[in-house]
């Protein structure tokens, strides 16, 4: 089976086709570079991605936070509703720890911002 995918790796935004036999990449082309192969075989068969959002600051004020590493795209919403429950205690540093272990998928939040 043939699929075709937009690497959204680097700005590039390479065409990528891939062959996929039995649930496994068999080949990737259209990639000018090697990161466009391993996101090609990577959302194919294991989907992730870099969740952004705001938390709320002990002030009420929101703070723009992100996944440190990308999480499992079925546990999106799960990470969602872990960083909205959070009450982050200022002062935060961009780059500090917010929750670590976020929905069970082991990847921490950080701030984006210092306040």
């Amino acid at each position: 089976m043939t699929k075709e995918l937009i690497c959204i790796n680097c700005p590039m935004g390479c065409m990528l086709t891939a062959e996929v036999e039995n649930g496994e990449v068999i080949s990737v082309t259209g990639n000018t570079c090697p990161r466009g192969e391993t996101y090609a075989k990577t959302e194919l068969t294991a989907p992730v991605r870099v969740v952004t959002t705001t938390a709320l600051a002990d002030n009420g004020r929101p703070i723009p936070v992100k996944t440190k590493d990308p999480v499992p795209k079925d546990k999106i919403f799960e990470v969602v509703e872990a960083i909205k429950s959070l009450t982050v205690p200022l002062p935060v540093k961009m780059g500090d720890t917010l929750l670590e272990n976020a929905a069970g998928t082991g990847v921490s939040v950080i701030a984006c911002r210092s306040l």
